[in-house]
């Protein structure tokens, strides 16, 4: 069974094909600059590597070509589009409908759209890349995956704001958390590799990149996690401020910032760019940092503090926990960063392997020391892989 798997952005479709239930990837992709004078399409495949220049206005346009990226006569795996037996999707939003992946239909589509309202950054470009497959493809079952399914376990202990209730009621403010498919997927990694079952596990998984959360998993059930209502709460990220006193959004308007401003601000020029004023990027700071730049040390600090803090707060809610997991670009590659992290945590338990976790491979493997209370990982996420099970399941089985 092949099944295509979707990214979509909103000036970006990424894509990847797979042969199921081997989870053999055929041909990875993606097309870039969607809506600019030209696009960019590249496509691995086989082995040999596929780049076309093309006008695509809009996403619609974009399946046009990675159709023929994929049937191309020379480097294309498919001879026709019709040998794909079921699409699944990445939805950034299923807000508190959606407790897993679902098959889509209109119903489904309709409720992804009422959700703009909660990502409009995200949600219809999630929708366009489902409606392009509905033209290009017509009946092929299409699965939906959403980022929020995983952590609508959260009690309400933990996802209400103390705001007046109706706004709960009224608007839906709440916490739901993102990064959901990535922190199932290495939570059962990580149960996996210490042979336990997927729900008898307690972990605190940190996906850690330019967006960056961390979830505190119970029972291998999402229990709590970092991003809120939108995902700029929680960790300092690359641009984003993640926590900061509400109250700053008055005293800059009185300042004369409006709501476009602070957005911007708030989400494009703050974090690791903001305090260091130097970049966004874990490397580049640490080279900075290297050389005595003592803004680019501040920013990495305070990025380390935010996430030992929210572990702390985290093993407090857990009572303690198996294992601890580091994902993402930062999380599977950040040496330097993991340490920093997890220094001084000796007497919660944690022992960190200098050697084990300088290893640079780009591999699953464990980092704790043989003393270590509490186990520590690192594992790629492959969110792409989770879609396509989810994909493969609910196609074949009817279910998760």
């Amino acid at each position: 069974m092949k099944v295509l798997v979707f990214n979509c952005g909103s000036s970006s479709v990424k894509y990847q094909l797979y042969l199921m239930p081997d989870e053999k990837v055929i041909a990875k992709g993606a097309v870039q600059r969607i809506g600019e004078d030209l696009s960019e399409a590249i496509q691995s495949s086989n082995g040999s590597e596929l780049k076309l220049e093309e006008h695509d206005e809009n996403h619609d346009q974009a399946l046009e070509t990675i159709k023929k990226m994929l049937t191309h006569e020379e480097k294309g795996p498919l001879k026709s589009m019709k040998e794909i037996d079921a699409c699944g999707h990445r939805v950034v939003h299923g807000g508190e409908r959606f407790t897993g992946s679902i098959k889509i239909d209109a119903e489904i589509e309709d409720v992804i759209e009422e959700f703009i309202d909660l990502a409009p950054l995200h949600n219809p470009a999630n929708l366009a890349g489902i409606k392009a497959v509905d033209h290009m493809m017509g009946d092929v079952p299409q699965v939906a995956c959403f980022d929020t399914a995983f952590h609508q376990s959260i009690p309400k202990v933990a996802y209400l704001y103390a705001l007046p209730y109706e706004m709960y009621t009224d608007f839906k403010i709440r916490k739901y958390g993102f990064h959901g498919i990535s922190h199932r997927y290495v939570a059962r990694r990580a149960a996996k590799m210490m042979g336990k079952e997927k729900y008898g596990v307690n972990l605190i998984t940190c996906h850690l990149g330019s967006g960056s959360s961390i979830t505190a998993i119970k029972d291998g059930k999402s229990i709590d996690t970092s991003m809120g209502l939108t995902p700029l709460e929680g960790l300092v990220m690359g641009t984003r401020t993640g926590d900061v006193d509400a109250a700053i959004i008055f005293h800059l308007k009185r300042k004369g910032y409006s709501v476009v401003d602070q957005e911007k601000i708030f989400n494009k020029k703050s974090g690791l760019l903001g305090i260091s004023g130097i970049s966004n990027d874990v490397r580049d700071l640490e080279n900075h940092a290297a050389q005595g730049e003592k803004r680019a040390e501040l920013a990495l600090d305070i990025f380390a503090y935010k996430i030992k803090k929210y572990i702390g707060m985290y093993l407090g809610i857990l009572n303690g926990c198996d294992g601890i997991v580091f994902t993402g670009g930062i999380g599977e590659n950040g040496i330097i960063m993991r340490k920093r992290i997890l220094e001084d945590m000796e007497n919660l338990g944690i022992h960190l392997d200098n050697e084990k976790n300088s290893i640079k491979e780009n591999i699953e493997r464990e980092i704790h020391a043989d003393d270590s209370n509490i186990k520590v990982f690192v594992i790629p996420t492959n969110e792409e892989k989770a879609i396509a099970r989810d994909t493969f399941k609910i196609v074949t089985n009817g279910s998760i």
